[in-house]
């Protein structure tokens, strides 16, 4: 039984609203396209291109399952929606010619979507107009619509949340969760970014266009972003705010370990949840090992955190001190075959931390290794110059903050 005209549109749900839209920007996009300065009308209209060619593989699901639908229903041609499909065939159609024709004759065959970026590709190679100013050229190069440029602004806006808002002195800026938001979002927002900034250099050789934003990266916005390029600077900024406190957060808890830039990230949950299991009293916090370091490198960071903790104030209590010596012993048998310059760093710290009997009053984090050299004679231990093995060096360490001094 053929369904009821008045009945159609109600069952084709949200589909209807995606085709009125669709025919509405296919009808801009004809024009566009068949103008005789169509590259400047194309220039001036990118963010519109690029809707068309993200949303067309839907539109032509969506048209194939109506069809279907439709012949197996049997619904009147002169339905509102028959016509409506029609249309938007029809300028699916027209549209598909313009943009073929605009194309070499070599890149003729590929899909819609794909046509109307490659089209974008072309007017971006053909240069700027005559005359055209620097900002005008970023605008035309960073439509609003580029997926790196949306992922670059979700992750900026993890960032500015965190980070815009005062923090206490000497406290992470950032709970369990917000850490986790970071982990996701500093990974994407570098490959984002660095995919604009390659954009930039492929379509303007003259590299006007990357030097005047990468100057104006490091200013504060002053106003909302609108603009393809106010965006990018906005995420740029707030992205090397991120980093740059993140540095000095980690400078303050791990050193002298460095950890890498790809590390950064993975390293938050955790510091969150050690940071609160110390503030709650629930114990220890493993740093587990995963795809960016391995178990020795966790042990190594596991160990500059307890040592540097240990450093800058004693454990109060008998129960908390004996606690932080096992997280120490622990961290160094994890770390005991790692090698490399962070490992040799941490080696001097707990020589200092020797050297200096773990004195509360003196923190070793106030002193340098170079400036402080080993007097055996004066302490009574032994010599630790010459020892490499972390676990020994941490037991020495053990011995001296335990010698009453």
């Amino acid at each position: 039984m053929a369904t009821h005209p008045d009945n159609l549109r109600a069952r084709l749900e949200d589909r209807a609203d995606l085709l009125e839209a669709t025919r509405l920007r296919y009808q801009a996009l004809r024009g566009m396209l068949e103008a005789f300065f169509w590259k400047d009308r194309v220039r001036a209209h990118f963010e519109l291109l690029r809707e068309v060619a993200q949303v067309q593989p839907e539109v032509d699901a969506t048209l194939a399952a109506l069809k279907r639908r439709a012949a197996a229903e049997a619904w009147p041609l002169d339905a509102a929606p028959m016509k409506l499909m029609a249309e938007v065939e029809r300028l699916r159609a027209a549209v598909q010619h313009a943009a073929l024709r605009r194309l070499p004759e070599s890149e003729r065959s590929v899909p819609l979507g794909e046509a109307l970026l490659r089209l974008e590709e072309v007017v971006l190679e053909a240069g700027p107009l005559l005359g055209r100013r620097t900002w005008a050229r970023a605008v035309e190069l960073l439509p609003r619509n580029l997926p790196e440029l949306r992922a670059a602004c979700a992750a900026a806006e993890v960032c500015e949340r965190v980070f815009k808002r005062p923090a206490p002195q000497g406290v992470l800026p950032f709970n369990e969760a917000e850490a986790d938001e970071l982990r996701r979002a500093l990974p994407l927002a570098d490959s984002a970014l660095a995919a604009l900034w390659q954009r930039l250099e492929h379509f303007d050789t003259s590299g006007r266009v990357k030097d005047f934003l990468a100057r104006r990266a490091s200013r504060v916005p002053l106003h909302v972003p609108r603009s393809g390029p106010e965006l990018v600077l906005h995420a740029a900024f707030w992205h090397g705010v991120a980093r740059a406190r993140l540095r000095a957060l980690l400078d303050d808890r791990l050193a002298p370990v460095m950890p890498l830039e790809q590390e950064v990230p993975e390293l938050l949950p955790w510091l969150a949840a050690r940071e609160g299991a110390a503030t709650s009293g629930r114990g220890d916090s493993r740093l587990a090992a995963g795809e960016v370091f391995d178990e020795g490198r966790a042990g190594l960071f596991e160990l500059a955190a307890e040592l540097a903790s240990l450093s800058r104030e004693r454990p109060t209590g008998a129960w908390s001190e004996e606690s932080a010596w096992a997280r120490l012993w622990s961290a160094a048998q994890r770390a005991r075959d790692e090698g490399g310059t962070d490992v040799e760093r941490l080696r001097d710290a707990l020589r200092l931390f020797i050297i200096l009997h773990g004195k509360a009053q003196t923190p070793a984090r106030l002193f340098s290794p170079s400036r402080a050299q080993p007097r055996a004679s004066e302490d009574g231990g032994p010599d630790m110059t010459h020892v490499k093995d972390l676990p020994a060096l941490v037991q020495a360490a053990r011995n001296a903050a335990s010698r009453p001094g």
